[in-house]
């Protein structure tokens, strides 16, 4: 079925909405969920409440592109979900990994959160990632937005881990350099 019609059926309150998102994205969803939070009852959880926040944000939003209007939802709710987790004990999963490999590029005294406006910071990435090749923006967003694990970017681009690792190196000190350069760290 076509997005914009389940857009239009969520619109209508027709709950039949969710089981037309459950079936075309379910599994997108809990990758997603899944490469955050390195759990699948956990995982399984996001994805459920990622379809009530759907449910309850259609209307008054009407995505274009229901994929990822879905997708930042199921990253919000993991990411939240984990942050609860990681407070009563540390887990391992992509995202903790993902979030240790940018550190150094976003902050030099650890708390990014103190020394970026965010917003400032979220346009710097993206008129870097407009300046960087077709390639390197794929592993830079498979890496960093879904959290995929280098073995999967490998996979999907069909290329070694070793040049997704590189990849991933060069990407972070050319984006810190970015950074640096704009005064954003």
């Amino acid at each position: 079925m076509e997005d914009s019609r389940i857009v239009e059926m969520y619109w209508e309150r027709n709950e039949v909405a969710i089981s037309h998102t459950q079936e075309k994205y379910g599994n997108y969803l809990s990758k997603i969920a899944y490469n955050i939070l390195a759990d699948i009852e956990d995982s399984k959880e996001s994805v459920n409440d990622t379809y009530l926040r759907a449910w309850n944000s259609i209307p008054p939003h009407k995505p274009v592109r229901l994929s990822a209007f879905l997708a930042k939802i199921a990253r919000q709710i993991s990411i939240d979900i984990y942050r609860k987790k990681a407070a009563k004990k540390r887990t391992g999963s992509e995202y903790a990994l993902s979030l240790d490999e940018l550190f150094d590029c976003a902050s030099s005294d650890g708390n990014p959160e103190k020394e970026v406006d965010m917003k400032a910071l979220s346009t710097a990435i993206n008129s870097w990632l407009s300046s960087v090749s077709d390639t390197q923006r794929k592993v830079f967003v498979c890496r960093y937005f879904y959290f995929d694990s280098v073995k999967d970017i490998a996979n999907h681009l069909q290329l070694s881990e070793s040049n997704i690792k590189s990849l991933l190196y060069r990407a972070r000190l050319d984006l810190k350099n970015y950074l640096q350069k704009e005064e954003l760290i």
